[in-house]
């Protein structure tokens, strides 16, 4: 008898006979901030603001939006690797959100994920929007990682050992170009511009001519050094005990090491801001689910919640332009001193009817919020955020699926004024084509 090959002895084609399953899901929202105004919380950076302008991080005008279509492929490329890609489109932009192979017969229940992915950190992370049971996404995992969560291009190595409960550990190794984690900036140069009338323009060049702009400027090398990749490295646990038929559960544990942590800010005045350092992120989750075994989910519910610790620990160091014209970078200030930030969400989702479910939110941001930002010759620290959520879901198919939500906002601000505001969505989303189970 001859072996079998690695791959197995199966028949294997790419995709259905010639093609690979492809899916379309359309997303849009109707937004309303009817009372208030909603920014971003105080302490925190790299979110967006509801009603200051669109991009593809899932921020949303006022008004109707179109807020993304999401086009996916996905194949058994041989017997040894499967495919999948996701593309996200908007008005404006095609961006890739993920692109990957991952290996499909390793021994010891062992897998490797190579390519651009979501990373599997926590629970909400690895999930597109339309696997959300709410419009939008909880404000820890926005504001300590970023628009899209923690998404990186690397390799993940994962094991299921072989033991009585479902349990998956794996470590990944990434780019590192996370905004809230793991910003990178790397050497290069800083430059400011400053466009006077021509009138001045004989303070930088006594030969210039008055009837023209004249342009003042300023250049110089970056302070930061070139780290190659991969900067960030993560690490998950997994653990699902068995509950019986009706009931399942998860609890997950992760945690992140970034070797950089390079950010800047130019400012109008000259001035010039860096951080550079390092930064650690732990944090654990857990899922609830119980099936009623009714109709369309009717008496079905599932609770989740999520808790993540951010901590970056950087030298701050400002500089300003020296001289009128090309003048170069001069050190003012230098500050260390370790960026402390967490946040977490308890949510819960129940079928009240066929079809039908209620759900609730709770969000906290920034029960610890001492800030990298620069007050004075110190740090700064701020309160907390905080944001309530209540919708209703009506599915009436597998394939599509209409939400209104309300939110509740009470967010610290940095000038201590009023940070409360209420606002509306209604959302419709619809599948296209081949539509796979959900993972837990």
């Amino acid at each position: 008898m001859s072996p079998l090959p690695l791959g197995g002895s199966h028949q294997v084609t790419s995709g259905s006979a010639f093609n690979p399953d492809i899916s379309v899901i359309v997303d849009t929202v109707y937004f309303n901030e009817f009372s208030g105004d909603v920014d971003e919380p105080a302490g925190f950076e790299g979110g967006h603001s509801h009603g200051h302008g669109h991009d593809h991080g899932h921020g949303l005008d006022d008004g109707f939006n179109l807020r993304e279509i999401e086009l996916a492929f996905s194949a058994s490329v041989d017997n040894y690797f499967d495919a999948f890609v996701m593309l996200a489109l908007d008005e404006h932009n095609i961006e890739v959100e993920e692109a990957y192979a991952t290996t499909r017969n390793l021994p010891a229940g062992l897998q490797i994920k190579a390519g651009k992915f979501l990373s599997d950190i926590g629970y909400i992370n690895s999930q597109h929007p339309h696997d959300w049971a709410f419009v939008d996404r909880p404000l820890v995992n926005e504001f300590l990682f970023g628009d899209h969560g923690l998404q990186e291009k690397g390799v993940q190595l994962t094991w299921m050992p072989n033991t009585p409960f479902y349990s998956r550990f794996g470590i990944e190794l990434l780019q590192g170009e996370t905004s809230g984690i793991a910003a990178h900036e790397g050497s290069g140069r800083v430059s400011h511009v400053t466009v006077l009338p021509g009138e001045l323009g004989h303070q930088l060049d006594s030969d210039h001519n008055p009837d023209r702009p004249a342009r003042q400027r300023w250049r110089d090398d970056t302070p930061f050094d070139d780290v190659s990749g991969p900067r960030l490295i993560t690490g998950f646990a997994k653990f699902g005990p068995d509950l019986g038929y009706d009931h399942a559960a998860q609890f997950g544990l992760s945690y992140g090491y970034a070797r950089a942590f390079q950010r800047d800010d130019l400012h109008s005045s000259l001035r010039y801001e860096t951080w550079d350092g390092d930064a650690w992120f732990a944090g654990v989750d857990a899922v609830y689910k119980y099936d009623a075994g009714r109709s369309h989910g009717q008496g079905d519910l599932t609770l989740q919640g999520e808790y993540f610790y951010r901590e970056i620990d950087a030298d701050f160091r400002e500089f300003r332009f020296s001289g009128v014209n090309n003048g170069a970078l001069e050190e003012t200030k230098y500050l260390s001193r370790k960026s402390k930030q967490d946040g977490l969400y308890l949510q819960g989702v129940y079928g009240v009817a066929p079809r039908w479910q209620l759900g609730l939110r709770a969000e906290a941001l920034g029960l610890t919020n001492d800030n990298a930002q620069v007050e004075d010759d110190g740090f700064a620290s701020f309160g907390t955020s905080y944001r309530y959520a209540g919708n209703v879901t009506f599915r009436p198919t597998e394939f599509s699926m209409l939400r209104g939500q309300v939110n509740r906002s009470d967010f610290a601000t940095e000038n201590g004024e009023d940070g409360d505001g209420w606002s509306f969505m209604l959302q419709f989303q619809m599948a296209l084509g081949v539509h796979g189970a959900h993972e837990f």
